[in-house]
Parts: C-alpha cells; structure tokens; sequence
C-alpha cells in the first residue's frame, strides 16, 4: 500500500485532472474525494472518464471526510481553502490548488483577490532556483497558478540573469475555457466560445502580482484571452534586453536553467511550441526569439493549464512532499490528435 491521500473539491475540471493522475500513479491511493453540490454522488456521475475509480462516492466537504490521509490535495474555490485548512489534522499535509497561499504580500492579496490574507505558504513552482528544496521540507506547498506557470518558466530565468530588464515584461496569453472553472457561465457556453478570442482582466488579472513575486519582476502588463479550447495555454512573453543579446544566448541561459528538469522542454531553433503538444502532460515547452523591429526578447510558453498549470503540478509538489520520485505518475509525453 501506497501514500493515502485525498481530493477536497473533486468534482471540478482540476479535481478530475487531479483523480486521473492519482488514479495511475504507482504510490498514491486515493482513500476519499470531496464535493459540495454533488457530494452523494458516485464519482462516475461527475466523471464518467475515470472508469478506475468510479464507484468511489464523493462526500461532504467536510474535515472528517478527510480524515487518514497522509496528504490532502485542496481543489477548493479560491477563498475557500484559507478558512478550511486549519480544520484539518495539523500532522497531515497539504497541496492548495487555490490561490489563498501564493502570496507573500498581504496588501497584494487584498488588492487582487479581496478579503483578508489567510497567511503565505510554501511556493510550489520546482524549476525555480532553490525552490525545490523548500518544497521538499514543506507540509503546506500552494500550488502555482496556471498563467503564472506558463509565465514564470519562460522568463524567471532571464530576469535571474540580468539578461532583460526588470521593469518591462508585457505578456499575452491564450487560456482554454476549462481554466475558467466548471461552473455554468453565459460567456462559456459552447455558442459564445467556439469562433471568439476574448480578452478578459485586462490590467488587473490575479496571477499579475504572483508572477512579479516569483520572476522577480518590477512590472508586468498583461492580457489573458479566452481561447476556443477546452485546455492549454500559449504565452507570449516579451521583454527589453539589457543588452545586446542573441535568440541563441536567450536560448543558452533557458537551456542551462532547465536541462536537467525533466519537464521543461527548451525546443530546437524553430519549433515553435503549440497547446496541442502538450495536452495530457505535465511538459512545458519553451522558445525563445528576438522581435527584428523591437529588438525586445520574446519567449514562447506552452503548457497544459490542468497540467503543468494545475492537477500535473499539484501531484509533482506532492510527489517531493512525500519523498517519491519526482516524476512518478506524470508524464512528459502529451496525447495527439
């Protein structure tokens, strides 16, 4: 017998991503999932494409519900997780999904998210330098989110480097719907999404102040889009050189920081990174350019935002919180077409 572990909002899109995951993994057992208005429900009934653990009932969102496990995973709405976790058995530990334990910055929390700052936790991004580590000798890691992923990982290591200036990162990214949440919603529905790029949050998106927290970043402008696709996210990341610099050394300096990562993927010169390469897989995929009229470093990002942006992340930080393999029960490889 494995690891016990348990889902606390299972019958979203992450929580199902974050089942089929644990379901196949080598030293995880599921011993309960969560829910609110389905709570009573096989699991079969929320999703039906989890044939292993269909028979599984969800339960009340309650801590009792929980009880056992040596790691809960926290799939809650954001706002939820700050007042439910210290509900929970102090020895056990947690992965939060939500966005209640990112920040550091209090005043950055109550500006973006509203409500009192529940307290900062361990941040669950492992690529970052020393980040790993910390990870490992945490009980409450707060899971990434799913843009600040894409994001982060094209450019932390440039900022690192002195490479681009601190001060002028714009970003645009392209998220599929199912980053949106299940919940019924009007500009969701097939009808409104299929044939329409939407921006949304424009100047004021919530990953914004996540993102200068762990690039170490000064200034960020960035534009979400709502793209007609159920998963995956493109980003577009362009920032000033502080010098003189070639697509190759930008390629040079995101080689040395992720060569030995096992799921950040620095593509050849010319392939480009595209949402369908990466769908099913906790892989990001990164390529850099420098704009011919700017002179400004671009780096292109692609991952699976209910990967790599969220359930795939969630079980890497758990993996190292319980000394398993890194990559157990993940993969590199994404499903086509």
């Amino acid at each position: 017998m494995g690891c016990q572990v348990a889902v606390a909002g299972a019958s979203g899109y992450a929580g199902g991503e974050l089942l089929r995951l644990l379901a196949a993994h080598p030293d995880l057992d599921v011993i309960a999932a969560t829910a609110h208005d389905n709570a009573g429900q096989p699991l079969s009934a929320v999703h039906p494409q989890l044939r292993s653990l269909a028979d599984l009932v969800l339960a009340d969102t309650k801590p009792q519900a929980l009880s056992g496990a040596d790691l809960v995973f926290l799939a809650l709405p954001h706002g939820a997780s700050g007042s439910f976790a210290p509900e929970l058995p102090p020895g056990v530990k947690i992965v939060d999904l939500g966005a209640d334990h990112r920040l550091t910055d209090a005043g950055a929390y109550e500006r973006y998210y509203g409500g009192v700052h529940p307290g900062s936790w361990t941040y669950g991004l492992p690529e970052l330098v020393g980040q790993r580590a910390k990870i490992v000798a945490s009980s409450r890691v707060a899971n990434t989110g799913c843009y600040a992923v894409a994001i982060a990982l094209a450019v932390a290591p440039l900022v690192a480097a002195g490479m681009v200036e601190r001060d002028d990162l714009v970003a645009v990214a392209a998220s599929g719907t199912s980053g949106a949440g299940r919940a019924v919603k009007a500009n969701l529905l097939a009808s409104e999404v299929i044939g329409d790029l939407t921006p949304y949050k424009v100047g004021s998106h919530q990953h914004v102040p996540e993102i200068l927290q762990c690039t170490g970043a000064t200034s960020l402008s960035f534009t979400p889009v709502l793209a007609p696709m159920p998963r995956g996210i493109l980003a577009s990341v362009a920032a000033r050189p502080a010098g003189l610099v070639s697509a190759d050394e930008v390629r040079d300096v995101l080689s040395a920081a992720y060569d030995a990562e096992p799921f950040v993927h620095v593509l050849p010169p010319g392939e480009q990174p595209h949402t369908a390469a990466v769908a099913g897989s906790n892989s990001a995929h990164l390529q850099a350019a420098i704009d011919v009229s700017s002179g400004r470093v671009v780096v292109l990002s692609a991952i699976d935002n209910l990967g790599k942006g969220a359930a795939g992340q969630a079980v890497q930080n758990a993996n190292l919180m319980l000394g398993l393999p890194e990559t157990a029960g993940l993969t590199v490889d994404g499903v086509a077409p």
